[in-house]
């Protein structure tokens, strides 16, 4: 039955992954349609973000009185029927409005899935499982090209998505009566924290290191969701290439995540979480460099594609070492509010470089990109100074 779950939650990382991509991949075909301006997908993507951090720092108190399946089943149904609402969207005051449970039913699966794994599953498993969010991830742009080449437009891609998000929905209701299961009956289960009462935001950022932890998931979110939302639009616009086949090529960048998180899961045999994270930087900086280099298509793919592959360890390391810095007791709070960070991360910063395109150039984008990594390296490495391993 263990495996039956782990099944499960595989499923509802692709189901997590599946919608992340799409409003990125997209918007070149959107914007016009609504009459705004280009960098308005910025605020398309505050308004999910901010859903996300909300309830990402609600997940101690909802996963403590619901658990964690529940509020994974009831977080995909809410984006499921967000998804929907964009499809039938007319207007972009419309998609502000369904961006609102796009992000609530996000950040609410997210931490609760990211906390059952990391304290119930070897860092192999976070790394696979992951690599699970980059498969449904990197689904969403050829999906949505699917539907553009197709001539079916932008909302089928949506709605296509929706119909998928709704399926792994009803296999997490189904599955719901294993997620009782004591975590002794895993083979790789840590000890349960005991229960009490959830911590505030104000006791979990006093614990040493928790602050820096929330930095990296910013930095880090901010060059993910970055690449994620306007990768297409460089492509297109600073690189002239075709919105359609610009679309395909973003997709490119979660391929390398997915199979960089594959390789990871087995890494994870020989390096540690620090390591790991370490490695992808490297990796991700080398990505971000091609993308400056002047050979069109090619290197704008190769870039992609190292990009994708250095970030992949970054995420699942940083959330598996969670529990090890700074206790099973505190973890769920504590990836609750790097979750948060996450979100605020993916909130601001897209948001801060649309308004760069706009204003200044879209050619700015690796540039950008260069900035968000060092920070990243910075935060890690303080990080790993202050927290007090147990």
């Amino acid at each position: 039955m263990t495996h039956l779950l782990l099944l499960i939650i595989y499923l509802s990382f692709i189901s997590l992954g599946l919608p992340d991509s799409l409003l990125g991949s997209a918007w070149p075909s959107m914007y016009g349609g609504f009459g705004v301006p280009i960098s308005w997908a910025g605020a398309v993507s505050v308004v999910i973000s901010m859903g996300t951090m909300i309830s990402s720092l609600q997940s101690d108190r909802l996963t403590r009185r619901f658990g964690a399946g529940r509020v994974t089943a009831a977080s995909v149904i809410m984006t499921a029927a967000a998804l929907l609402g964009f499809s039938l969207s007319t207007s972009y005051w419309h998609l502000l409005l369904w961006a609102v449970p796009y992000g609530l039913g996000a950040g609410g699966v997210d931490a609760a899935l990211n906390n059952f794994v990391a304290l119930h599953y070897a860092s192999r498993h976070m790394s696979w499982l992951h690599c699970m969010w980059g498969i449904g991830a990197a689904a969403g742009p050829y999906i949505m090209g699917w539907a553009l080449t197709a001539g079916l437009g932008w909302p089928t891609g949506y709605r296509t998505v929706s119909a998928l998000q709704a399926v792994l929905a009803a296999a997490v209701l189904f599955s719901l009566p294993l997620w009782r299961l004591p975590a002794s009956s895993a083979p790789e289960a840590a000890p349960a924290p005991e229960r009490q009462k959830p911590f505030t935001l104000n006791q979990v950022l006093r614990v040493p290191g928790v602050p820096f932890a929330v930095l990296l998931f910013f930095f880090y979110c901010a060059v993910e969701q970055t690449f994620n939302l306007w990768a297409s639009s460089y492509l297109t616009l600073e690189r002239g290439i075709p919105a359609e086949t610009a679309a395909g090529l973003a997709g490119t960048y979660f391929i390398g995540i997915t199979l960089g998180r594959m390789a990871s899961g087995f890494l994870t045999l020989r390096f540690t979480d620090r390591q790991l994270i370490r490695l992808g930087i490297g990796v991700l900086l080398a990505g971000v460099l091609t993308l400056l280099l002047p050979f069109g298509e090619i290197s704008a793919l190769a870039g992609l594609a190292l990009a994708g592959l250095g970030c992949a360890p970054i995420y699942p390391s940083a959330i598996h070492a969670a529990p090890a810095l700074f206790g099973a007791d505190k973890s769920q709070a504590v990836i609750g509010v790097q979750m948060a960070g996450a979100s605020l991360g993916t909130c601001l910063m897209p948001l801060f470089f649309g308004f760069v395109a706009q204003h200044v150039s879209i050619r700015l984008f690796p540039l950008f990109l260069l900035l968000a990594a060092a920070l990243l390296t910075a935060a890690h490495e303080t990080l790993l100074r202050r927290a007090k391993p147990l």
